[in-house]
């Protein structure tokens, strides 16, 4: 089946969404809330996805001007998103909120016009403008997982896990990569409890080496908001358990993760609808 651009941008919609009825209820307090990643508050969060949502844009409809500013910023050091967040970090939690409603809008409809194999330069390998819409999905779904730890809640699962689990298990050789190691020539089998019930699967059938559970513990190893301690997935063979301890859906360099046990407490359920201040 052909990607839908569409399909994409109402899927980025309505994630959007969900973060948002988490942020719109915070009083100024709620936004400087420390979240689970170090250093980081809730507002920095929401910075960072409205910086890269700009970026985003920038690098579809301005690759040149992308590239040069790419180009700096290598020469600099490379991105830094503590640096990004620290730029913005004195913003009213109003004006963050309404930076990220102008971007993610501008983002959304921009990529809802663009042939989904256009190819679009980033600060890793370039990608299709379909791979970077989903990224933005798996990004705004990790970081709103952020903001949920630090509010203490439960988002519902949806079939939105797809696009984060589809790009985690795309970027194993990137994980592999970032952490200075050679990828090795095993093929793994990832099989998936969807929250619809039905299950999702990457890789050969009869793949040796798999990983297998529910698909929101699969989101949550890939972006690195649990450690796999944590998770109720099963990882079998020696190529699923290494990529299990480094996997990285995220671009950048590799991820310091989370520790065992970190999140102890049980959070309340919650729905989209529902806020918390």
């Amino acid at each position: 089946m052909p990607v839908s651009m569409t399909a994409l941008a109402d899927d980025l919609t309505a994630e959007s969404a969900e973060l948002r009825g988490l942020l719109a209820g915070l009083d100024e307090s709620g936004w400087r809330r420390d979240t689970p990643a170090e250093g980081w508050t809730i507002a920095d969060q929401v910075s960072h996805l409205a910086y890269f949502d700009d970026v985003a844009v920038q690098s579809a409809v301005d690759p040149d001007a992308f590239r040069a500013e790419l180009e700096r910023i290598r020469a600099a050091g490379g991105v830094n998103p503590d640096a990004v967040a620290a730029r913005y970090r004195d913003l009213p939690g109003a004006e963050l909120l309404r930076w990220f409603d102008r971007s993610r809008e501008h983002l959304v409809e921009t990529f809802r016009g663009l042939e989904p194999g256009l190819r679009v330069p980033w600060f890793g390998p370039a990608m299709s403008a379909a791979s970077s819409l989903t990224a933005r999905i798996m990004e705004t779904w990790a970081h709103g997982q952020d903001v949920a730890d630090a509010l203490g809640v439960a988002r519902v699962p949806s079939v939105r896990l797809r696009h984060v689990a589809h790009i985690g298990v795309g970027a194993r050789a990137f994980s592999y990569a970032v952490h200075g190691r050679a990828m090795p020539d095993v093929p793994v089998r990832v099989e998936l409890d969807a929250p619809d019930g039905s299950r999702w699967t990457w890789g050969p059938q009869d793949a040796a080496d798999r990983i297998t559970g529910p698909a929101l513990d699969f989101a949550l190893l890939i972006t690195q908001r649990r450690h796999s301690d944590d998770l109720a997935l099963t990882a079998t063979g020696p190529a699923a358990l290494e990529w299990a301890e480094i996997g990285q859906a995220f671009a950048g360099t590799a991820g310091k993760g989370r520790e065992p046990g970190q999140f102890g407490g049980a959070a309340r359920p919650t729905s989209a609808s529902e806020e918390s201040g």
